[in-house]
């Protein structure tokens, strides 16, 4: 929500590993026109008005080929392999929202797997190509304690919300 400003309006957004469809659905309802991608087809199910891709994220070449989205969300998903897609998938103007758990969260809940954590700087390193918006990477205190990494980006120099 934070972010959405920055979005123009009936933008085309991207919704990585959407799971049950929060994020899709709170964009939909917001007016941007969502594509939400996850493996489970019936958790899909409650993506609301998104276009839904059923896929397996993990296995076989990136899907969705080609196409480009004004933004692309991922919320709680590490998949490395998947980041020069995501930066593929980003439109010439498009925005990065990504946020999941760092190094850091295993002392303070799950997942533990090293393999799930993000280490300190790794969304900045990942997606260097792009212009850092905004970036934390810490301990968030939000209903729970988590130790997260949060990154805005933007493929432009300077945003149009912003410039």
């Amino acid at each position: 929500m934070r972010f959405a400003p920055l979005l123009p309006a009936g933008a085309h957004v991207l919704d990585v590993a959407a799971g049950h469809g929060r994020n899709a659905r709170w964009l939909a309802q917001a007016g941007f026109h969502v594509t939400a991608i996850d493996r489970d087809e019936q958790a899909l199910g409650a993506c609301g008005a998104a276009r839904t891709v059923c896929v397996d994220l993990e296995a076989g070449p990136p899907p969705l080929a080609g196409q480009r989205f004004d933004a692309v969300v991922v919320m709680n998903y590490l998949h490395r392999p998947l980041f020069a897609a995501i930066s593929g998938w980003l439109a010439p103007h498009g925005i990065l929202i990504y946020e999941t758990f760092a190094k850091g969260q295993e002392l303070v809940g799950r997942p533990t797997n090293p393999d799930f954590l993000l280490q300190r700087g790794e969304l900045l390193r990942a997606f260097a190509g792009l212009t850092v918006v905004a970036f934390e990477d810490g301990i968030v205190n939000e209903g729970q304690t988590r130790v997260v990494q949060r990154l805005c980006a933007s493929a432009d120099s300077m945003p149009k919300a912003l410039g």
